[in-house]
């Protein structure tokens, strides 16, 4: 800050000593110290008060950062992230339409189960189609009773004569 050279300093403590005096130069001395340390203890505070001015300025600069990406990832996951991933898992629908529970209006306008055709609307005719037919011996119920099965064979033990 100041730049005083040795010779500088010895002339001004030779001056200061014919001025003052040797008895009320430790007093001034004192004097000079305290008011040098007040001096620096404002600029001390000054520092910091300007470097927390600093970190705040730049904390409000993250925090808005912070933000608008929270903002934009929000955006992105609202919008298309779900539709994106059924999209890559089933791309068809054909998981979809097999997850969902039958519509029982369909079953009773087509009983034979057949896809594609489309409903009649109310000037045609309603043709039934024949379900296809398993082997009449299989469809009817018999009457006599089912055979037993076969019991486990139990393992045959040696008995010592």
């Amino acid at each position: 800050m100041f730049d005083f050279s040795g010779s500088e300093l010895l002339i001004i403590a030779i001056v200061a000593l014919v001025v003052i005096g040797p008895k009320d130069l430790p007093k001034v001395l004192r004097t000079l110290g305290k008011w040098a340390a007040k001096a620096r203890a404002v600029a001390r505070e000054f520092q910091s008060s300007i470097d927390q001015m600093i970190r705040e300025s730049e904390l409000a600069d993250l925090k808005k950062e912070v933000e608008a990406a929270k903002a934009e990832v929000e955006k992105v996951a609202a919008t298309d992230l779900g539709h994106e991933i059924e999209q890559s898992v089933d791309p068809k629908g054909e998981l979809q339409g097999s997850l969902q529970t039958p519509d029982l209006a369909d079953a009773v306008n087509n009983p034979a189960g057949t896809t594609g055709t489309s409903t009649p609307s109310a000037g045609e005719a309603v043709v039934a189609q024949p379900a296809e037919t398993a082997p009449a011996a299989e469809t009817t119920p018999s009457t006599e009773p089912a055979p037993p099965a076969p019991a486990e064979k139990k393992p045959e033990t040696q008995t010592a004569a």
